[in-house]
């Protein structure tokens, strides 16, 4: 994902994030490129940034697409993650608090 895409990721998921409660954990969301946007579920709201490096309770993979999709609101989390287009490796508490927020 080029910089200007990324930037716009992280923009979205802000957007999503605003007005939400800490949820007390990290959730990053890595894609296909190994560019990831982190988010920093221990304060209020939490606060998303461009971050590969910092090792998250929670590690979402999914391709750009699926990610759009989801942040759009045109993919449910829960039924991208059943049927394989996401994976999730850590804590799933964290992955159905970032679920909630872009229901």
């Amino acid at each position: 994902m080029d910089d200007a895409r990324l930037a716009q990721a992280v923009e979205m998921v802000q957007e999503k994030m605003n007005g939400q409660d800490a949820f007390g954990s990290t959730v990053r969301f890595d894609f296909d490129d190994g560019s990831a946007v982190l988010v920093d579920g221990n304060q209020s709201p939490p606060k998303a940034t461009p971050d590969a490096e910092t090792d998250a309770d929670c590690t979402i993979t999914a391709s750009e697409d699926t990610f759009q999709e989801m942040i759009a609101g045109d993919l449910d989390p829960t039924a991208a993650f059943m049927t394989g287009k996401i994976k999730i490796d850590g804590d799933m508490g964290a992955a159905m608090a970032i679920a909630r927020a872009f229901g």
